[in-house]
């Protein structure tokens, strides 16, 4: 496999390896976005989030707090984003791999969300909820 992030896994490419158990490792970022960025990499190949296995994807979970305050502990950031990109615009790598970004003061780190609250009203939420109920009900 031509993934680089399964090259790091099986130690063929070096990293920065802050955390190992069976089923992930956890590495510094090498653009460090911010000081501590970290990534979150399940040691089996998932394209994104779409195809991960619900279960892989809970025992991923549960490490994400004990690798949180590692960093908060380290660093005392302001605050975190824990972010996973999947598919268009922003995955860069088709792995599965969850982000762990220490926030600082003017760290210029920008993530925003635009608020289209104004060009909602009830009908449109309620369409928008039934469509996606109607698809968790298929499962």
């Amino acid at each position: 496999m031509n993934c680089i992030f399964c090259k790091i896994v099986e130690g063929v490419i070096p990293s920065y390896k802050i955390y190992e158990d069976d089923i992930l490792i956890a590495i510094l970022d090498i653009s460090q976005a911010t000081k501590g960025h970290t990534l979150v990499i399940p040691k089996t190949h998932f394209k994104n989030l779409y195809e991960i296995e619900q279960n892989l994807a809970g025992e991923i979970f549960k490490v994400i707090p004990k690798l949180a305050n590692g960093i908060k502990n380290a660093f005392n950031p302001i605050g975190l984003n824990v972010l996973i990109n999947t598919e268009q615009p922003l995955q860069t790598v088709d792995h599965f791999h969850i982000h762990l970004i220490p926030r600082y003061e003017n760290d210029k780190v920008e993530i925003d969300f635009v608020n289209h609250q104004k060009e909602m009203n009830e009908d449109l939420y309620k369409k928008i909820q039934h469509k996606i109920t109607e698809e968790l009900e298929k499962k």
